[in-house]
């Protein structure tokens, strides 16, 4: 039995609301846990598959959501947040229907139960979509602060002051790249921003002194002298309330960020199916029960401020109130298969958070009908030229990446931006593509619109969980949650000169990737029209800068108008003919019509300029009419784009082939540096035309 407190309960907090949700957390982690060890007895539809109990972090946790009391905080949390979830406003049915995969609630049924969200359009403190990968929530927290900052400073909306941004994460997530990518971020902006690590000493099963050197986290960042560090026991409500108190005073104040770091125990196994036995021993386990936060908090309270009376007549509530907390919902229906597919797009209605306002939008009004007799600009005049009027246009545009500021970008697509429109509208920003587009997803949830360079596209791997993280936010929180970013992203061969590191294609890598646009442009007019239309959109987009369209004058094209805008999904004839098909997009497009242009009237060329969503239908007709068919990419050949292409034509279009539909691509190799050898790999114009010549004769 804990020994009673000495110390007077902090008269700042309301401790019964603490302890009434600390005791519901606690109970419905027990209600859970005897379910999934009585597997034999319980119906299936009343077992939890995922069960990540928060057993010995929830008082800690709901002592700092008690503080979270701004109208535009947002916390980002993990797998084990729920108690922090529950003191934000989380229902206890809500909670329970989570993990049960019923109907309703923050996922629907689509998402582990645990990853939670709680969208707050109207004020209130917002938990950012949270996500079932170790270390992710970090960076669009930075997002979020930075987006105060944006919001405070620039728009002049006094409503932010004082507004933060808070993260949670277990003591080995501090070993992640999302962890320093947002510290870098946070300590270098002075950003509003509380990191909250909790400490169990444990990544499953793996000690914490793996993950950081010396096992403590606070006492390594000790250094870092624009970080004001506290560090405690998050056993103790006091202490606990006091550094927490110390720390969410210090960001609000805006003196820059903060980290608290509170050791606690882990009750439990890592998860459901985990069983901590295997790799701890009974007196390890019991070490830890000695050191469980709910005592502690109950000799704290009883009876300074109740009486043991109270206190299990509390106890007693909080048990009734999750009884009937987990037959609600258990009486939800389960959620609807018919519905399993809405929401990977915003094609249906708005998302209750994200993006730029609908209203907002609605005066930036656009038309797909070219401005004639416009200047010929080459294919980077015309993006920096359409960045240039978004940024004067849409107030809550911002243009960022690694060199893209003073320098102007490595291919100069944004020179100028900077000091025309301002350092907080056109930044550089650390060497960290993890950090730009989790950046990225939490300013469009806190509604600007990002347009984030990845320097090129093989850089782009580092930031793979963020990328797919926010492209499915739509569809996981069943439409709570929408994030649309541009990410632009310059790849495929240069002039004469490829690599393996700058002149990746690998488009069909976002083709396949769920929730996003990816334009791949030929020509500066194309550019601008789908460029405009990503920067106006509802869904995250990639947008494809070629490295050969950007050092040569191949893309060039009048310019269409500052209005011009370009339905994605929408190919072009780029010219007509009768006995075959050629379809391509990108820097190939040139390409092909060079091959294309000593076979007269034969070949009917195809641009696709997108491949998510890919024109189907114009593909299909031009098939129709010609019998044959050639897809020419710069991406490998096997389970490249050109491969979902002639299925497709395989399936609709079968009986209108007089010939196999034809793939060149490069083999599957990297794109190599000598020019001889890219020009081994890539497909050119001389074999462009043998492949057609060699098609027309069959």
């Amino acid at each position: 039995m804990a020994a009673k407190s000495a110390t007077t309960p902090d008269p700042r907090f309301d401790w019964v609301r603490i302890a009434r949700t600390a005791l519901a957390s606690r109970t419905l982690d027990d209600r859970e846990e005897l379910l999934n060890r009585s597997k034999a007895t319980t119906p299936k539809e009343h077992l939890v598959q995922y069960q990540f109990s928060a057993k010995g972090h929830e008082v800690a946790q709901v002592i700092l959501g008690s503080l979270l009391t701004g109208t535009h905080d947002a916390v980002g949390a993990y797998y084990r947040s729920r108690p922090l979830l529950l003191s934000l406003g989380l229902s206890i049915e809500d909670a329970h229907a989570g993990p049960l995969g019923r109907s309703g609630g923050f996922s629907d049924g689509r998402d582990i139960g645990v990853v939670c969200n709680l969208p707050r359009p109207d004020g209130g403190c917002t938990v950012l979509p949270m996500a079932g990968d170790v270390g992710s929530q970090y960076t669009p927290v930075a997002g979020w602060a930075q987006a105060i900052t944006y919001h405070r400073d620039v728009l002049k909306d006094a409503s932010f002051d004082g507004a933060i941004g808070a993260v949670l994460g277990g003591d080995a997530s501090v070993a992640t790249n999302g962890f320093w990518s947002a510290l870098t971020m946070a300590t270098t902006l002075a950003l509003p921003m509380l990191f909250y690590v909790e400490d169990n000493d444990l990544g499953i099963s793996v000690r914490g002194a793996m993950q950081t050197p010396g096992a403590n986290i606070a006492r390594n960042l000790a250094s870092f002298s624009q970080l004001f560090v506290r560090d405690g026991d998050g056993t103790d409500p006091h202490e606990t309330a006091r550094l927490l108190a110390e720390c969410v005073a210090h960001v609000r104040a805006g003196t820059g960020p903060a980290l608290v770091h509170l050791t606690v125990p882990r009750l439990n196994s890592h998860s459901g199916p985990d069983n901590q036995k295997g790799y701890r021993t009974d007196a390890e386990i019991a070490e830890d029960f000695k050191h469980d936060p709910l005592p502690r908090l109950k000799s704290y309270l009883v009876p300074a401020l109740m009486t043991a009376r109270a206190w299990d007549e509390l106890v007693r509530e909080v048990e009734d109130e999750v009884r009937a907390g987990v037959d609600a919902a258990r009486a939800r229906p389960a959620p609807s298969a018919a519905d399993v597919s809405r929401f990977v797009y915003g094609d249906e209605e708005e998302a209750v958070m994200g993006g730029v306002p609908a209203a907002e939008r609605a005066r930036l009004r656009g038309t797909d009908t070219p401005t004639p007799g416009g200047t010929v600009l080459r294919f980077q005049e015309a993006i920096r030229r359409t960045l240039d009027v978004e940024l004067a246009a849409n107030p809550r545009l911002l243009v960022f990446g690694e060199d893209v500021g003073r320098k102007g970008g490595v291919h100069l697509v944004t020179e100028g931006l900077q000091k025309k429109h301002g350092r907080a509208r056109v930044f550089d920003t650390s060497l960290s593509e993890e950090g730009i587009i989790g950046r990225a997803s939490g300013m469009a949830i806190a509604g600007l619109m990002p347009v984030a360079e990845i320097q090129f596209r093989k850089y782009a791997d580092p930031a793979a969980e963020q990328l797919n993280n926010l492209g499915t936010m739509r569809w996981r929180t069943r439409n709570r949650f929408a994030a649309p970013v541009v990410v632009r992203m310059p790849g495929g061969f240069g002039k004469d000169v490829g690599d393996p590191w700058h002149s990746l294609s690998d488009e069909v890598r976002f083709a396949h990737a769920y929730g996003w646009y990816v334009a791949m442009p030929s020509n500066a007019a194309d550019a601008v029209g789908l460029l405009r239309a990503a920067m106006r959109g509802v869904d995250p987009a990639i947008f494809f800068e070629h490295r050969s369209l950007l050092m040569t004058s191949d893309g060039s094209a009048p310019y269409p108008g500052d209005d011009y805008v370009l339905p994605f999904g929408c190919a072009r004839v780029v010219r007509e003919g009768a006995d075959i098909t050629v379809v391509t997009w990108g820097a190939m497009v040139h390409r092909c019509t060079e091959a294309a242009e000593r076979f007269g009237d034969a070949v009917e060329l195809i641009d696709l300029r997108t491949v998510s969503p890919w024109d189907k239908a114009a593909v299909l007709a031009s098939v129709e009419k010609t019998g044959r068919c050639l897809v020419v990419h710069e991406d490998n050949l096997t389970a490249g784009f050109g491969a979902e292409i002639a299925a497709t034509l395989a399936s609709k279009a079968f009986w209108h082939l007089d010939a196999p539909v034809e793939r060149l691509a490069p083999a599957d190799i990297p794109v190599a540096y000598h020019t001889d050898l890219l020009n081994a790999i890539v497909p050119t114009v001389e074999r462009i035309g043998e492949r057609i010549e060699a098609l027309l004769a069959v």
